[in-house]
């Protein structure tokens, strides 16, 4: 069988079966100004759409995996991958219908309906992909910055931000195509948003504290601050508050505003530690030792690795010792480090001061009583 007498039996089934059986379910032969034939063809074109479009877009996928998949784990072509897997189904048969639609001859309502409903599916699935690229950027830059807490913190929240502008957009652009007024409702909502605001001071001020914290950094994920008597670890900064892992276990939650109307000391960004320690000696230490007990001190504090001498002094005159005072520097901010140097600093001058007789003073209090004797009495 030669091509002309193939397609000429296709078109006489098509004929026969599906324009037949379409032409006899219509009234007087047409439905909303479009004929049987015009029907079967549209239905055709949907039944292909909703078989074929499924397939085309696992073989794009596929083929853009391919080549993503011989590329870095952080290239872009990853993000074009998470794209084509972010298309709905409900998409391709919005799209499988607008195709149909295209070969009836409707009344311009049903073409106004018709190109509508297809502009806030493309606007949707537009929405869903760019969010998709959006998430897969955030993770990209996370991976490449995975050492850098105030980045990532930035990351997330911009992404934040991003994601709601881009929803917003689209929805005006769908209530738009929709017949809505978006001017008008745009001015409504300006004036019903200055009444929100007046009604939410405290939830918009912890809003836009969020979004100072996020810019100006004053602390990230993952430093450990001190804020008034509370201190711990930040776990996680939201719109509202902020979350604090303490060194007892419980989570701390403060509100944004109250956070940056504190006085926040930050130890995760500590270059060195200032040590500041004293201690004293009891009076009676003879003089020869009073004076050699300041090289004792810088010795002690020298045989120690990861330190920075910087003094030590006969400070002062006690109520019952000898003070002297002691600075030096850890180099590294680690507490567990700076309390192992000192510990290894108290045990040298424990054995220095055992060999020399040295005595360390403690509170003592030494009372001085007179004895007067009466005369006796010679009455």
């Amino acid at each position: 069988m030669d091509k002309d007498s193939m397609w000429y039996s296709l078109n006489q089934f098509w004929h026969e079966t599906v324009v037949d059986f379409v032409d006899r379910i219509l009234p007087e032969g047409q439905l909303l100004n479009s004929t049987a034939h015009q029907w079967a063809t549209a239905i055709a074109i949907f039944v292909a759409g909703f078989m074929f479009l499924p397939a085309i877009k696992g073989i794009i996928r596929l083929r853009v995996k391919a080549i993503a998949d011989r590329r870095d784990e952080n290239c872009w072509s990853h993000g074009l991958v998470k794209m084509v897997a972010a298309t709905r189904f409900w998409f391709l048969v919005m799209l499988s219908l607008f195709l149909a639609t295209l070969a009836l001859s409707l009344p311009r309502r049903g073409v106004e309906f018709n190109r509508s409903a297809i502009i806030v599916a493309l606007v949707l699935q537009a929405a869903i992909w760019m969010n998709a690229l959006i998430k897969f950027g955030m993770e990209r830059y996370i991976k490449l910055r995975a050492e850098d807490a105030s980045a990532i913190t930035t990351a997330k929240a911009i992404a934040f931000l991003v994601r709601c502008a881009l929803w917003a957009v689209a929805l005006l652009m769908v209530l738009s195509n929709l017949g809505v007024d978006v001017t008008t409702l745009v001015a409504s909502l300006g004036v019903g948003g200055i009444a929100v605001a007046l009604a939410a001071q405290n939830i918009l001020g912890d809003l836009f504290a969020s979004l100072s914290i996020v810019m100006d950094k004053p602390f990230v994920l993952g430093d450990f601050i001190i804020v008034g008597d509370m201190m711990g670890t930040v776990q996680h900064i939201g719109l509202k508050t902020t979350r604090v892992q303490s060194l007892s276990g419980e989570q701390l939650v403060f509100p944004n505003s109250d956070l940056l109307s504190s006085r926040i000391r930050n130890f995760k960004r500590m270059q060195e530690r200032r040590i500041v320690f004293t201690i004293g000696v009891t009076y009676q230490t003879p003089s020869e030792q009073v004076k050699a007990i300041p090289d004792m001190l810088k010795t002690a504090v020298e045989a120690q690795n990861d330190v920075r001498f910087d003094r030590a002094h006969f400070k002062s005159y006690g109520d019952s010792a000898l003070l002297y005072e002691t600075v030096y520097y850890v180099m590294k901010p680690d507490y567990n480090l700076y309390m192992d140097i000192q510990q290894k600093i108290n045990y040298h001058l424990l054995d220095k001061f055992t060999d020399e007789n040295i005595e360390f003073a403690y509170p003592t209090q030494t009372v001085f009583a007179e004895v007067v004797t009466q005369p006796p009495n010679t009455d």
